[in-house]
């Protein structure tokens, strides 16, 4: 079996992601021409998270709030049989800004089968990239967060994860293949 290493506890996570919120607050004062887009899966729940936490500091605030599939985008899905997720985005992306949420960011892929995705329901007026975990020495494009939570040093083969553990409280951990 594979090491595996605690990177954020429930506790921290919870932490990480109203700090994020905090951010994103701090930078859009306004959530009138804002839309957190979470990626599916791990993105989506980290998103949750998020749009929690923005609720909590500002109670009453409306946000739009959508969940992407980019089962159909990866460039990978000819390798294996992928099944698709949900996708969720109930209005229009037109000239908003919108805060992409992922819960790691490693290669790049990810993210850019999401804006491919995304410029499918339209043309918005910026794209901002929010993440939980970071592993910048493996970007394969030029893509990096405008908002990270931790950003951690990891193998090319190491996996991190956003799982529960056996309390069912969500951590996210680093699997070692080494």
């Amino acid at each position: 079996m594979s090491p595996l290493k605690v990177v954020l506890s429930g506790h921290q996570l919870a932490t990480e992601t109203k700090l994020l919120a905090e951010k994103l607050l701090a930078k859009h004062i306004s959530s009138e021409n804002l839309v957190l887009v979470g990626i599916q899966q791990g993105g989506v729940v980290v998103a949750d998270k998020i749009v929690e936490a923005i609720r909590e500091l500002q109670p009453g605030q409306t946000i739009e709030y959508g969940q992407l599939d980019i089962t159909f985008y990866r460039d990978d899905i000819r390798q294996k049989i992928i099944t698709p997720d949900e996708m969720h985005i109930p209005f229009s992306i037109e000239n908003k800004i919108i805060v992409l949420i992922d819960d790691v960011l490693f290669t790049g892929r990810t993210i850019k089968a999401a804006l491919d995705a995304l410029l499918d329901y339209g043309r918005p007026e910026k794209v901002e990239l929010c993440v939980l975990v970071d592993r910048k020495e493996h970007r394969q494009f030029p893509i990096q967060a405008d908002y990270a939570g931790q950003t951690i040093k990891t193998g090319k083969t190491d996996k991190v994860k956003l799982v529960r553990n056996e309390s069912g409280e969500l951590e996210v951990v680093l699997i070692s293949e080494n």
